[in-house]
């Protein structure tokens, strides 16, 4: 039979119903040898009421079974399929990456260009309904990816992106950017981001202007992620991979500085967030709950899913019906022995303390 484990981490719980067995084992020992210091065996069953070590048993039994159901209950086992209608509600996010030869600068380990990857995958990790598409550019644009909500092939198609993605070097940030709100599936609702990820290096393509007419014409919202030293910059290695040569302009080292200034500019022209990331580590689960998020979400046409069922409930009622169980065995009276001292008729426990009083003399 085909199932799935929603919450497999879950099993660990089970080794806490291993550990309670183990603990009453241990426990019902220990009490067995106090009992034997305190009475012999003859004794002990005229003392204890009869069928409590039995009791004492069934009871453990009882909780750690009740434990063991919750315990599979949480991890979510699920069988069968049924078709459900799920409404879609998000945001559309389209990120632009920067894959020209100077983010593979190393100033930010281990390049410009990986750290952005691994930015971008954390926001995604991050996202739940929301479409997301991938645009990279250089001299030229492409579209790797058009929006979608299948967020495991965006990954894939992401992790491959490279220099090699473009035909022409360069860079040229104002064409990215129009061509990421050429990829909307809608023109008019205020529900697009975009989010760049750049080190901010541009060839005359205008984006400031380009960005401030996108956001008044269709309320597309940019934010820009800049990456790589801002003061020092770093040395561009060659195509080749040997890290003993770097990009040369007329006999010497090209060193790439990121440019803040003109990120900065596009982002509060469109109502957008700046994130100098530069060559430090970010949060960016933050960045997009602080920012992207906030952008107006719309309703998406409903997906129709082939889901799992759901059979929690299968464990979690006979959970409550075996703790319902051991309350009742726990809290029943015990049957007094025949032979018990404490057996007689009518007979209190108080009288059955007292000492017998002397006859009175006549």
């Amino acid at each position: 039979m085909d199932m799935q484990v929603g919450n497999p981490n879950s099993l660990w719980l089970m080794a806490i119903v291993l550990a309670g067995l183990l603990l009453t084992g241990f426990a019902a020992m220990r009490r067995h040898q106090a009992a034997s210091k305190f009475a012999s065996a003859r004794l002990r069953t005229q003392l204890l009421p009869a069928g409590s070590k039995t009791r004492h048993w069934f009871s453990a039994l009882l909780v750690m079974a009740s434990l063991a159901c919750l315990a599979v209950a949480a991890m979510d086992i699920r069988w069968g399929r049924t078709w459900r209608e799920v409404p879609q509600k998000g945001i559309e996010v389209m990120f632009v990456l920067d894959v020209s030869r100077s983010m593979l600068a190393e100033d930010a380990a281990p390049n410009r260009l990986s750290r952005a990857k691994q930015q971008i995958i954390d926001m995604v990790d991050e996202m739940a309904g929301d479409r997301v598409g991938l645009l990279v550019f250089a001299g030229d644009t492409r579209q790797v990816v058009p929006l979608t909500s299948h967020y495991d092939d965006f990954k894939h198609r992401l992790e491959a992106a490279g220099p090699h993605s473009v035909r022409r070097g360069g860079s040229r940030l104002g064409d990215a950017i129009e061509a990421a709100a050429d990829g909307f599936l809608n023109k008019t609702n205020d529900h697009k981001a975009i989010v760049v990820f750049t080190d901010g290096e541009d060839q005359e393509s205008q984006p400031l202007e380009i960005a401030r007419r996108l956001h008044q014409e269709q309320g597309i919202r940019i934010f820009t992620v800049g990456l790589g030293d801002m003061d020092q910059g770093a040395r561009i290695p060659e195509a080749s991979g040997r890290r003993s040569e770097f990009v040369q302009y007329e006999g010497q080292q090209v060193w790439s500085r990121m440019n803040g200034q003109i990120l900065s500019d596009v982002a509060t022209a469109t109502d957008g967030a700046w994130i100098p990331a530069g060559t430090k580590q970010v949060n960016m689960a933050d960045v997009y709950h602080g920012y992207v998020a906030n952008v107006q979400q719309q309703e998406f046409e409903t997906a129709r899913i082939n889901a799992w069922i759901p059979r929690f409930q299968w464990f979690a009622v006979p959970a409550l019906a075996l703790l319902l169980l051991e309350v009742f065995v726990s809290t029943r009276k015990f049957r007094v022995r025949k032979n018990s001292p404490n057996a007689g008729f009518g007979l209190k426990s108080d009288a059955l303390r007292q000492p017998a009083q002397p006859p009175v003399a006549a």
